[in-house]
C-alpha cells in the first residue's frame, strides 16, 4: 500500500472545507451542554466527556440514563459503558472505509486523526477522497476545529444551563440528523448509488420500528456496505 502524504497544505483545505461545518456542530455542542447540566452533570463533568468521549449521539444517550438513576454506581456505570459501545460501534465501519486512504500512515499520524473523527467531517472527507483528493492531512484539518468547537459549545452551554430553555424546544437535537442528509445528498451521483441508500434507510427505519434504534446506523451501515461489495463486483465481473 502506497503511504498517501500528509501535509500542512492537506490539513488546512481540510479545515477550509470544515469550517461552514463548524459553525453548527458549535451549536450542537451548546444544545448538549445544556441538556448535561439539566441531567446533573457540572459544568467540567460535561465538557471532559466532550474532550475523551467526543460523541454526540453517546453523550445525548447518556444523558436520558442519568436523568432516569439507577440503584446503585455500579449498575450506571456499566449502562454507560454498554450504551457508548453499543452507539459508537459505527467508528468501525467509519474506520474501515477509510483504510484505504489512512492505513499506510504512521501510528504518530493516524491515531491523532482518528481520534477527533466525526460524522460529520468524515463525510467531507469521503466526498473530498471521490474528487481526487489523496493528501491525507486534509481528514485532520477537516476534524480540529469541529472538534473543539463541540468542547467548547459545550462548556458555553453548560455554564448557560440554568439560564436557557430545554434544547429540544429550540430544535437542536436535529442539528446532527439534517446535517447528515444534507452532506450524504452530495454523495449520491449515480442511479445505482440511490440503491445502496435505500437499503440502508430501509434498514434503519426498520430496526428504529422494533426498538433497535441504537443499533440502527451500525446495522444499517453494513447492510449498505454489503450491497456497494456485490455491486462492485458484479461490475468487476461483467469487466
Amino acid at each position: 500500500m502506497v503511504r498517501p502524504p500528509f501535509t500542512p497544505q492537506g490539513i488546512k483545505r481540510g479545515a477550509a472545507v470544515a469550517y461552514p461545518l463548524t459553525f453548527g456542530v458549535l451549536i450542537y455542542g451548546i444544545g448538549f451542554g445544556l441538556l448535561a447540566v439539566q441531567s446533573g452533570m457540572t459544568s467540567w463533568q460535561a465538557t471532559l466527556l466532550s474532550v475523551f468521549v467526543y460523541s454526540a449521539s453517546a453523550q445525548l444517550a447518556m444523558t436520558g440514563i442519568l436523568a432516569a438513576g439507577f440503584g446503585s454506581l455500579a449498575a450506571l456505570l456499566w449502562a454507560v459503558i454498554a450504551l457508548i459501545l453499543v452507539i459508537n460501534a459505527r467508528y468501525l465501519l467509519l474506520g474501515a472505509s477509510l483504510r484505504p486512504w489512512l492505513g499506510s500512515l504512521p501510528a504518530r499520524q493516524i491515531y491523532p486523526t482518528l481520534f477527533i473523527l466525526g460524522d460529520g467531517n468524515w463525510m467531507l472527507s469521503m466526498h473530498a477522497y471521490e474528487n481526487g483528493e489523496r493528501d491525507a492531512g486534509f481528514v485532520l484539518g477537516a476534524s480540529i476545529a469541529p472538534s473543539l468547537a463541540w468542547c467548547l459549545g459545550t462548556l458555553i452551554g453548560a455554564v448557560a444551563g440554568g439560564f436557557a430553555p430545554d434544547p429540544k424546544q429550540l430544535g437542536l437535537d436535529f442539528l446532527l440528523a439534517s446535517l447528515a442528509a444534507s452532506m450524504l445528498a452530495g454523495l449520491v451521483k449515480e442511479r445505482r448509488d440511490a440503491r445502496v441508500l435505500i437499503v440502508a434507510t430501509i434498514t434503519a427505519i426498520g430496526l428504529v420500528k422494533i426498538g433497535l434504534t441504537n443499533w440502527a446506523p451500525v446495522v444499517a451501515g453494513i447492510a449498505a456496505g454489503c450491497v456497494a461489495f456485490f455491486r462492485e463486483v458484479r461490475v468487476g465481473n461483467a469487466q
